[in-house]
Order: structure tokens, then C-alpha cells, then sequence
């Protein structure tokens, strides 16, 4: 199934110019700026949790893969 959305000329013809660069057909390049925002989405979110998560937790955490670094050298 497919659609159509509006978009100015000037975005048009950059969204094209951009997948054509790349060898893809205009769909499948906005396909692959959908899953670059949907990356960056849940990259964005990992952060969040990553700088909310308590200092205890953390040096925890540093810890057992500083353990598992060693290991894996010997």
C-alpha cells in the first residue's frame, strides 16, 4: 500500500537528490530516516537512564566489567 504526503518542492527534490546518493528509491531512503529517528530515539532514552541510574549502581557495574576486562586478558 502506498500514499502521498506533501512536502515542499525544495524537500522533494532534497530527499530525492539524498537517495540517490545512496542507490535507493525515495520510499526506502524515507524508510531509512524513519529507523535513524528511531535510533536516535532510543539511544536518547538509554542516556536518560544511564545518567539517572544512582552512583552505587554505577561503580557497581564499573566494577564486575572491570573483573570480566581482566578475565577475558588472561
Amino acid at each position: 500500500m502506498t500514499t502521498t504526503i506533501k512536502v515542499t518542492n525544495e524537500v522533494r527534490d532534497r530527499l530525492k537528490a539524498q537517495a540517490a546518493r545512496e542507490h535507493r528509491t525515495l520510499g526506502e531512503h524515507l524508510a531509512h530516516l524513519a529507523d535513524l529517528g528511531d535510533r536516535r530515539a532510543r539511544f536518547d532514552a538509554l542516556r536518560e537512564a544511564i545518567s539517572a541510574t544512582p552512583d552505587d549502581v554505577m561503580d557497581a557495574y564499573r566494577a564486575e566489567v572491570g573483573a570480566w576486562d581482566r578475565v577475558d586478558r588472561d
